[in-house]
């Protein structure tokens, strides 16, 4: 798989990372440990560098990456999160100095390493100055026990003010064909300080891989059913970017979500999406993006056919918009 630099801090990725959010948390059941390690493994193997948890996502999430990836742990990046209550995200934010101590010593324990390589800052906390916690993640970083720091669904001015302090890495937020927003929000900023960006949902939550219609049945547990972008009226009407998504993929023996992917891959040379799966075809599926090429033509065309469709729904409720930073 090819590498890419997140920005200019010297971080090297491959240029599609994984996401392991839906092994534990968010899409329904945990999937087995077994299965889970199994898939992060084929992920190393198959060229990926890029691994991406959180303490939010449990505990076992950090679990299952340090278990898996041991044996390989100087060839890959191991991305973590802090920044809620006692690790609860529905419990509220929490980026006090204090906490991002004991977040990262048990993360370090619960990936077996005796550092994280990327540390990102969940959510923006308005009770805590940016500064400090910046402050505190240099710290970290001068014991050795953190590599890079990262921000994620934070907006400009609070990415300036905190790169002031300790320069940051990357950020991740949502990104991709129906989430263009930090195009005008963020991305000039990132081009300008040298930072990377790291999409999260980069398909969608699924939704542009063509898996998921107006009928879908989501488990009890899986956070989709709450999204008003998921309600069907909403689906139906968001149909049109898939069947424009099948009609490009057609004509680069794709698949939707290899598009999709490739898409963000053409947008910035320092972009590195992580999508998610618990399947191993799934996996090799996204990570045959890399090899997809659209050219200046493909990408004109999508742009056109894109601005005609009218995305319905907001991405998150708005208890959760409450938590983005812009």
């Amino acid at each position: 798989m090819k590498k890419r630099n997140l920005g200019r801090s010297g971080l090297e990725v491959s240029s599609i990372g994984l996401g392991l959010m839906g092994l534990t948390f968010g899409y329904g059941p945990a999937a087995d440990t077994n299965d889970a390690i199994a898939l992060i493994r084929a992920a190393a193997e198959r060229g990926v560098t890029l691994f991406d948890t959180a303490e939010a996502y449990g505990e076992a999430n950090e679990r299952l990456l340090g278990q898996a990836l041991a044996p390989v742990r100087d060839t890959v990046v191991y991305a973590t999160k802090f920044g809620f209550k006692d690790g609860n995200s529905t419990a509220g934010l929490d980026s006090s100095p204090e906490r991002i101590r004991i977040v990262a010593e048990q993360s370090l324990k619960r990936l077996q390493t005796d550092r994280i390589d990327l540390f990102y800052q969940h959510r923006v906390d308005p009770n805590i100055p940016i500064e400090e916690v910046a402050g505190a993640v240099k710290e970290l970083i001068a014991e050795g026990k953190v590599k890079y720091f990262g921000m994620s669904e934070a907006g400009a001015d609070t990415i300036r003010k905190a790169h002031a302090v300790q320069p940051v890495s990357a950020l991740q937020s949502e990104y991709s064909l129906w989430w263009r927003e930090p195009e005008q929000s963020v991305m000039p900023t990132l081009e300008e300080l040298g930072i990377g960006f790291v999409p999260f949902s980069p398909l969608g939550k699924g939704f542009l891989t063509g898996a998921i219609n107006e009928d879908t049945q989501f488990d009890n547990n899986d956070v989709r059913n709450a999204l008003p972008r998921f309600e069907a009226e909403a689906r139906q009407a968001n149909l049109a970017v898939v069947a424009l998504l099948g009609e490009i993929a057609e004509a680069k023996d794709a698949t939707r979500a290899q598009v999709a992917l490739a898409w963000l891959l053409a947008q910035k040379p320092w972009i590195a999406p992580i999508p998610g799966t618990t399947k191993l075809h799934r996996l090799e599926e996204n990570i045959g993006a890399d090899a997809i090429e659209l050219t200046a033509d493909d990408l004109h065309r999508i742009h056109e056919a894109i601005t005609q469709v009218k995305i319905q729904g907001d991405r998150y409720t708005a208890q959760m918009q409450k938590t983005i930073n812009r």
